[in-house]
């Protein structure tokens, strides 16, 4: 594995731990943070498998676009575009006043995240735990 896609992987990984660690606070938890990371995770685990293939990692946070990019390369990945698009609104609406995560919106978000992360830690060879 190239080590700028290790790299990646362990940016995602971070986020992933935030969405896990947050969704079980019982305590204030942030539904908006748990649907940013979620997001930050999928587009980062993207990111990881166009670097991993050689390509160029553009700084961009739609995950619409970014599956374009890896479909060469994992075309079964086809089938997560509408999770993926869901998750894509959650680089900036929730991070702003005037919309804010409920805790269903963030469940979602982390079980879209969840599914994705596991699909892609296989493609990319890395243990899924």
């Amino acid at each position: 594995m190239k080590p700028l896609t290790s790299e990646w992987i362990s940016k995602a990984e971070g986020d992933f731990a935030i969405v896990e660690r947050e969704s079980r606070a019982r305590r204030n938890p942030s539904y908006d943070g748990v649907c940013f990371h979620a997001q930050q995770c999928v587009e980062k685990y993207l990111k990881a498998r166009i670097c991993e293939a050689g390509s160029s990692v553009q700084k961009l946070h739609d995950l619409s676009a970014l599956l374009d990019q890896v479909l060469p390369y994992e075309p079964l990945w086809e089938s997560y575009r509408r999770d993926l698009a869901y998750l894509s609104d959650y680089a900036v609406n929730f991070r702003y006043p005037g919309e804010s995560a409920s805790r269903e919106t963030a469940l979602q978000a982390r079980s879209f995240c969840r599914s994705f992360r596991k699909a892609a830690r296989a493609a990319l060879d890395v243990e899924t735990s």
